[in-house]
């Protein structure tokens, strides 16, 4: 396994397990904030799977349409959390 895979590879394992965690902090204290966190990390989880999909697995199709959409919601619903909750 090269040097770049492996990157990959942690950046998909840290971007979930981020996305775990908010999850199971918003169970435990319902706090809005932690769900739009929680929703966000989930499209930056889909951004990096389609990231190592791109690179690593199938070189020869592009994901980029892919990773710039979960990239735009992951922006959008955190953007949408901030100014929801700063009301």
């Amino acid at each position: 396994m090269t040097f770049p895979v492996l990157v990959y590879l942690m950046c998909v394992a840290s971007a979930l397990a981020c996305t775990a965690l908010l999850i199971r902090s918003y169970l435990k204290t319902r706090t809005a904030l932690l769900l739009w966190s929680a929703i966000g990390f989930v499209f930056l989880s889909a951004n990096n799977v389609f990231l190592l999909l791109d690179v690593v697995v199938f070189p020869d199709v592009n994901f980029l349409i892919w990773r710039n959409l979960a990239s735009l919601a992951a922006i959008a619903v955190l953007l949408y959390g901030f100014i929801w909750e700063a009301d």
